[in-house]
């Protein structure tokens, strides 16, 4: 099931979510439902606090359009290392129409668990790396233009707000 995406800014994006305890038949049917979401919008990744859920999950597919689905399951991930500097361009589903250049580690190791229960490591760089970072983030409350400049956030919060309301017209 396609759920809504929570935009900017709404308040519950800025709430830690909770680690997960318990696996089950719930749980596969939060990450169906958070793949079918991501891919339906369409993005590279998502967090199950992007559509109201505060539970420590995170999708992810980075594979391009005439690829095969790669989809990456990561429940309760947590960055064990990070090294090297990337700047890149980043937008976010729940920041529609906005992209910023956002410093993030080039490299990291990523341990979590998959659907299984059991633990993984995904050593990732490029676009995995940073997909990992922009998700692993919105668990603990964080959007990426948090990580912008005082001064880029507050011209983005004046666009933004004419771009809202742009869209709420549209939307009419």
């Amino acid at each position: 099931m396609i759920r809504t995406i929570l935009t900017f800014p709404d308040p519950d994006l800025k709430k830690k979510s909770h680690p997960v305890t318990v696996i089950n038949d719930k749980t596969r049917e939060l990450v169906r439902d958070m793949a079918e979401t991501m891919y339906a919008a369409p993005g590279v990744g998502l967090a199950a606090p992007q559509i109201g859920v505060h539970q420590r999950i995170i999708v992810i597919d980075i594979s391009g359009k005439d690829e095969d689905p790669n989809l990456i399951v990561a429940i309760n991930p947590v960055i064990v290392h990070g090294d090297g500097e990337s700047y890149e361009e980043e937008g976010c589903l729940s920041v529609p129409k906005y992209a910023a250049n956002v410093r993030r580690h080039a490299r990291v190791v990523v341990k979590a668990l998959n659907l299984d229960g059991e633990e993984v490591t995904c050593k990732a760089d490029g676009l995995l790396a940073i997909a990992f970072q922009h998700e692993i983030d919105h668990l603990d409350g964080i959007l990426f233009v948090d990580h912008i400049s005082p001064l880029k956030r507050e011209i983005f919060k004046r666009k933004y707000r004419r771009t809202l309301e742009e869209m709420q017209e549209h939307n009419r």
